[in-house]
């Protein structure tokens, strides 16, 4: 992709998963990178810093609660500090509360789930577009094929996820003057520890006791349009990489979808 040498991206959620092939993906672009996780994840976000090291690029990583907006401040005022400029931002950090019919959904998983997946975007934005120079830039918001459709027993992240393309929608029209361009990604079912885990193969699987990951595929192949049962991080941070980059020059105020066809084929 063009326009990435040398520019600076930060990316929140950093630690593993998708947020890890983000940031490895735009160091083989030549971007330096400031990974951000919470205090619980120092070890992996070394692992991080480790992999964006070996293309040869460098990277600052930092802890902050996303939900703290004079953390994450001062995490992305650090960063800038230390790499000299931004030109990126992807907010990429959520989580997936545990299901439950709407009326039986907590406060405390509603409000954590807001709290994380659409307050923590705002908070990243806030602090990281006053860092973009003249010439532009991009941000990035992670969404969720749950932000384009609803689905049963998840309200608070189907809320969340459609929220922050609201959110999206907003900053393109607040940002285009200044050549920030703004849009989301919207993946299905990611080969992470978010879906491949005990807890989620239960939830696919109820006929099984002790159902494993190929259980669970099985499920989760049948609802997508291509034979595969989900996509892999690098997917994901493929869309996110070209988004920021000069072939996606013109491309602001759009949801760009990262799910195997699940959408088409479920609504």
């Amino acid at each position: 992709m063009s326009g990435l040498t040398d520019k600076v991206v930060v990316v929140t959620g950093a630690a593993q998963g998708t947020g890890r092939a983000h940031c490895e993906r735009f160091a083989q672009e030549g971007a330096d990178v400031i990974a951000l996780d919470t205090d619980t994840a120092t070890a992996d976000l070394s692992a991080t810093a480790a992999l964006v090291e070996r293309h040869g690029r460098r990277c600052i990583t930092a802890t902050a609660d996303i939900r703290d907006g004079d953390e994450m401040t001062a995490a992305i005022d650090q960063g800038v500090e230390e790499l000299g400029r931004l030109d990126v931002i992807v907010a990429n950090a959520g989580i997936h509360a545990t299901g439950a019919p709407t009326w039986e959904i907590t406060e405390e998983a509603w409000h954590g789930t807001l709290d994380v997946n659409l307050t923590g975007t705002w908070h990243t934005v806030k602090a990281g577009v006053p860092h973009i120079g003249a010439e532009g830039g991009s941000v990035v918001i992670i969404s969720s094929t749950n932000g384009l459709r609803g689905t049963a027993n998840s309200a608070h992240y189907t809320a969340s996820k459609h929220a922050v393309v609201g959110l999206a929608r907003s900053l393109a029209n607040e940002l285009g003057a200044h050549q920030i361009r703004v849009n989301t990604v919207h993946p299905g079912a990611v080969g992470t520890a978010m879906v491949l885990n005990e807890a989620t193969f239960r939830r696919l699987r109820p006929d099984l006791e002790r159902p494993t990951a190929e259980d669970a595929a099985e499920v989760l192949r049948a609802r997508n349009l291509l034979p595969v049962a989900w996509v892999e991080p690098v997917d994901v941070a493929n869309a996110v990489v070209f988004l920021a980059s000069d072939e996606a020059r013109y491309i602001t105020g759009t949801q760009l979808v990262v799910d195997a066809g699940l959408t088409q084929r479920t609504t």
